[in-house]
C-alpha cells in the first residue's frame, strides 16, 4: 500500500523579498506570491488529489486558501509542517541563517529549534497519513524542513546532506510513500 505525495512550498512572501528567514513568524504573501498561489491553484486542482495538507503558519495557509477555496477538497492545517523555528534569529537575513545553517542541524537555534527536531516533527506527520489516506494522492504545503522531511524519511537522505544545499523552487516534488 502507499501513498502518492506532492509537495508545494507556500508561494513567495514580503520576507523572502526582502531575503529574512521568517522561520515561525506568520508571513504574508507579496502581490507575486498571490499570483502564485492562482497558479498553483491551477496546476494540481485536477491533479486527482484527495485532500490539501498545509502548515498552519499565515503564509502557507493563505496559500492554500487562494489556491484552493472553494474546490472542494479537505485542506487540513497540520503544524507539525511548519518550517524550522529560528527563535531569536528569525527576521535575520536569510543569506546570513543559511550559512550558519549546518551549526544547527543539532543545536537548536535560541528560543527555537535543530534543524533535526524540525524534520522529527514533520517525519511525525508522515506516520499518520496511512491512517486515513492510503492509496490516494495528497499534497502537502510546506516549507524548506518539510521538504528535507520528505526527503529525509521517503528517500532517505542524510540530513547533512540536506544541509548543505540550497533551496531552488520548483513546481513541486513528487513521492511515494510506502
Amino acid at each position: 500500500m502507499s501513498i502518492q505525495l506532492v509537495f508545494e512550498t507556500h508561494a513567495t512572501t514580503v520576507d523572502n523579498e526582502q531575503d529574512r528567514a521568517t522561520g515561525w513568524r506568520p508571513g504574508q504573501l507579496s502581490a507575486r506570491g498571490r499570483i502564485q498561489a492562482r497558479e498553483l491553484g491551477l496546476r494540481r486542482r485536477r491533479d486527482g488529489l484527495a485532500a490539501v495538507f498545509s502548515s498552519d503558519l499565515d503564509r502557507a495557509t493563505e496559500t492554500v486558501s487562494i489556491a484552493f477555496g472553494g474546490s472542494g477538497l479537505p485542506l487540513l492545517y497540520d503544524w507539525r509542517l511548519r518550517e524550522c523555528d529560528y527563535g531569536r534569529c528569525s527576521g535575520m537575513p536569510a543569506a546570513e541563517l543559511n550559512r550558519r545553517r549546518r551549526e544547527h542541524l543539532d543545536q537548536p537555534y535560541r528560543d527555537g529549534e535543530s534543524w533535526r527536531q524540525a524534520i522529527a516533527r514533520a517525519g511525525r506527520f508522515l506516520g499518520d497519513l496511512p491512517l486515513r489516506w492510503e492509496e490516494q494522492r495528497v499534497l502537502v504545503v510546506g516549507h524548506v524542513a518539510t521538504r528535507w522531511a520528505l526527503d529525509h524519511f521517503i528517500l532517505g537522505t542524510a540530513l547533512e546532506e540536506l544541509t548543505r544545499e540550497n533551496f531552488s523552487w520548483r513546481a513541486g516534488w513528487e513521492y511515494v510513500l510506502t
